[in-house]
């Protein structure tokens, strides 16, 4: 982008009135965010949504003067700009209708060709929501996804945590501008969130953490991974947003399910419950539905594996494949006597092991 179109991309953020969708309307009528402020009144009022109030917040100057402003601010401070039209912008993020039309972004993030969860949860993250988030992220980190959260109190940071602790990269998502850290207590994280990946928010230097930013951002968190997980959640909360956000877009949404009498599992049981996520009890049962596949490289570096010793159930499993040849998930934990949750997550490690291999449609075969 030009420096007069990235001031007019933030012209129309600080106009009143002018959201995501109304400011797509605008630059896809004009041809581009500067045509907007070149073009007749009487032509912009054939918009619809756009009447008399609008147009006079979009010709008031004091907004370019704002603009200005804040493009200082993102100049001095070494901010990158991800328009919504450009090739750079998250690509699950495109696909949102109200995603934002300039994100901020501080880091080494890198989200092209990855494989993006988003992960949230509550701020008040019991021993059984922290063990799960450890051994989650330590059976994903063969597949080298991206973690999304919010970096708040919580589910959030802990699986932060988890995946710097492994080197994966790891975005968090803010709800106020990138000239402060919320909360302060996680100053001491962000040198290093920003090296393992970065943090990306659609707001302004001006803008504080206000609860109704929180619920804003949450569409991001939503509207930028492939899937989002909740993995620990009261009746009430922002994750439940986040994840009926996720369900609105048409992504997977998974839950960590627990006792009922705990009260920060009470959210994921009933989301399974009403069918509105998975069930999510291994990274194995991620991996199936979401269809991933290891790396190359780490698919070459396992193979090397092939003489592991086989536990428990495994030899059962890959004595059956090799038997019977490519067969599905579901044929194989009939045939072999095992819970489907438990062959998937098996099957996960075996592949990590090399002494297996995934194929389109769901089936695995004995290498």
């Amino acid at each position: 982008m030009t420096e007069d179109e990235i001031l007019a991309v933030l012209r129309l953020q600080a106009v009143p009135n002018i959201g995501d969708l109304k400011a797509k309307k605008l630059i896809a009528h004009c041809g581009g965010p500067t045509a907007i402020f070149k073009d007749k009144k009487q032509h912009l009022l054939k918009i619809e949504g756009i009447g008399q109030h609008t147009l006079k917040g979009l010709f008031d100057t004091t907004y370019a003067h704002e603009a200005e402003a804040e493009y200082e601010f993102v100049r001095q401070q070494g901010i990158n700009l991800h328009y919504f039209q450009d090739q750079d912008y998250p690509e699950y993020l495109k696909h949102c209708l109200d995603g934002p039309i300039l994100l901020f972004q501080k880091g080494n993030m890198e989200l092209e060709n990855k494989k993006i969860i988003s992960v949230v949860g509550t701020r008040n993250i019991t021993k059984y929501g922290s063990s799960f988030c450890e051994a989650f992220i330590e059976e994903l980190t063969p597949l080298n996804p991206v973690i999304v959260s919010g970096f708040a109190y919580g589910v959030d940071i802990t699986i932060q945590k988890a995946a710097m602790d492994h080197g994966l990269q790891t975005v968090g998502c803010l709800a106020h501008g990138l000239n402060q850290v919320y909360p302060k207590a996680h100053r001491k994280y962000v040198s290093k969130v920003e090296e393992y990946g970065g943090f990306i928010t659609e707001f302004w230097s001006s803008s504080n953490p206000d609860r109704e930013n929180f619920l804003k951002r949450n569409r991001i968190i939503a509207g930028i991974s492939e899937a989002t997980i909740v993995v620990e959640s009261a009746e009430k909360g922002g994750s439940l947003v986040t994840a009926d956000l996720a369900n609105g877009y048409n992504r997977e949404v998974f839950a960590v399910p627990g006792r009922t009498s705990d009260q920060f599992s009470k959210g994921c049981n009933n989301l399974i419950k009403k069918q509105q996520a998975h069930l999510l009890t291994s990274a194995a049962e991620l991996v199936y539905l979401l269809g991933w596949k290891l790396e190359e490289q780490k698919s070459k570096e396992v193979q090397k594996q092939l003489f592991v010793e086989l536990e428990g159930a495994e030899e059962t499993v890959y004595n059956f494949l090799q038997k019977q040849g490519k067969q599905l998930l579901d044929t194989i934990a009939l045939e072999c006597h095992l819970p489907v949750f438990e062959v998937s997550s098996m099957l996960l490690s075996m592949e990590m092991k090399g002494l297996i291999r995934a194929l389109p449609g769901k089936r695995f075969e004995a290498v």
